[in-house]
């Protein structure tokens, strides 16, 4: 026999099912008119977890929302100018908490280290880190040429839930 308290128990879960996709979507939304008011970006267009922006200083600029969020900055030139690498750190500052300054600098250096070596290079600048890659120079017609990819630090998600300072190092 099952007691009345034990079937809501079990019913509990069906009912608030159907708020977490709400819920993620308020989330994102939030997440999207935070980018929108810290890069000035306008956006483009929404589907799910996906957030297009349109940005004077970026051919592409997309958001995915989840667990991390990921933002993706797209140029058409193989060495954008310098508010390509602008837009980067304020995104990563509203995304992360990281410094706008130090994100630019480390999205620049990235950038110079690809273009050397063509091959794409990561780091981390306070919460933030970084992946930035250039098309291959013989192939003038691919596109887009240079590809910066945002997230929050992943180390710092693993410290919290191990109950680390952000700082402390595990071991």
């Amino acid at each position: 026999m099952i007691r009345p308290v034990h079937l809501s128990i079990l019913l509990l879960p069906l009912l608030l099912g159907p708020l977490s996709p709400a819920r993620a979507a308020d989330a994102c939304d939030a997440l999207t008119a935070r980018m929108i008011r810290a890069t000035g970006a306008s956006l483009a267009g929404r589907t799910g977890t996906l957030a297009v922006f349109r940005a004077a200083d970026a051919e592409r600029m997309s958001l995915t929302c989840g667990k991390p969020p990921r933002m993706v900055f797209s140029a058409l030139a193989r060495e954008p100018a310098y508010p390509f690498y602008a837009l980067i750190g304020q995104a990563a500052q509203a995304l992360t908490g990281a410094k706008a300054e130090a994100v630019e600098a480390l999205a620049l250096a990235l950038h110079q280290e690809a273009l050397l070596t063509g091959s794409p290079r990561q780091g981390v600048a306070g919460r933030a880190a970084l992946r930035c890659e250039t098309a291959p120079d013989a192939d003038p017609f691919a596109t887009p040429r240079t590809r910066c990819i945002l997230i929050p630090d992943p180390k710092l998600v693993l410290r919290r839930r191990a109950g680390l300072f952000a700082d402390a190092r595990a071991g």
